[in-house]
């Protein structure tokens, strides 16, 4: 993975091509790019981003940000209840709780 300017780019090889291939994955619009190298893999990654963002400024559009840390989650009453109740157990907020076991998880 690559990253640059907080956009996120996954690379693959693709082994019929030669070359290298990547998207920025934390974006819902599709900008690629390529190259042969992992130096010229670089810059086509900041320079599709760098287009990405003049694109969206010629257009007169926000570009989409990276991930701004928020977003709902809905689940059955039961397992919120629960989630609660573990969340006031270690004297924590709801929202800390969940932060810190989705932390957890994600190692």
């Amino acid at each position: 993975m690559m990253e640059y300017k907080g956009y996120i780019g996954n690379v693959e090889f693709d082994d019929e091509a030669n070359i290298f291939h990547g998207e920025v994955i934390n974006l819902r619009d599709v900008v690629t790019f390529q190259g042969e190298a992992v130096k010229q893999l670089r810059k086509a990654f900041r320079d599709s981003v760098d287009d990405y963002l003049k694109f969206c400024g010629e257009r007169g559009e926000s570009p989409e940000k990276p991930y701004s840390g928020k977003f709902m989650v809905r689940v059955e009453p039961e397992l919120h209840k629960a989630v609660a109740m573990h969340a006031k157990i270690e004297h924590k907020s709801l929202n800390a709780w969940v932060h810190d076991t989705l932390e957890l998880a994600s190692k």
